[in-house]
């Protein structure tokens, strides 16, 4: 492994899968020798939306952090740490899996729910494999983008950035999702 994708986005490749993958935004928080390990930013996942309405008395969204072990929770935090057991992702964001503090803050008006995004489950990759799949071009990395990671974003992020990176990704952007319908 020569380079680190950590703090990357990635963006997928169109393609006629269908899976969870398809037209993502991922955000990766670690990329070592082991591994990669990133979340999706733009897949709401409604089921678990429901089940968070039951913590608070409004609604939150949740989204779908990738295909593994969906019974974890992550939040994306933008500003103060209000929690010990934190992964920095930038200096105004981190990443916890410390749902009591979290909601402990939000319920103290400590946290804004505006600066939280929650997650279910994961994206991991093992040892070489996000690398080979880069190259393969299942993936697009942006270096530099000012994203706000915890503002709400659907399926409009990805067609978006695609947008912004201009030449062929404005054909991919403006492809059906079913790109056999092409």
């Amino acid at each position: 492994m020569n380079y680190s994708y950590k703090g990357k986005i990635l963006i997928s490749t169109p393609d006629i899968s269908g899976d969870i993958f398809s037209r993502s935004v991922v955000l990766i928080i670690e990329h070592n020798e082991q591994g990669a390990f990133g979340l999706i930013l733009n897949k709401k996942n409604s089921q678990m939306s429901s089940k968070f309405k039951n913590f608070f008395d409004f609604k939150i969204e949740v989204y779908d952090g990738g295909p593994v072990e969906n019974d974890k929770v992550f939040f994306i935090v933008k500003g103060k740490k209000v929690t010990e057991n934190f992964t920095e992702i930038t200096n105004e964001f981190y990443l916890t899996e410390d749902i009591e503090n979290i909601i402990s803050a939000v319920l103290n008006n400590e946290l804004g729910i505006e600066d939280i995004k929650i997650f279910s489950g994961y994206s991991g990759w093992t040892a070489m494999q996000l690398d080979s799949e880069i190259q393969r071009k299942v993936w697009t990395v942006v270096d530099v983008y000012n994203l706000d990671y915890t503002l709400p974003n659907d399926q409009t992020l990805w067609k978006s950035i695609m947008q912004n990176l201009g030449g062929e990704y404005l054909l991919w952007a403006n492809s059906p999702e079913d790109i056999s319908l092409n």
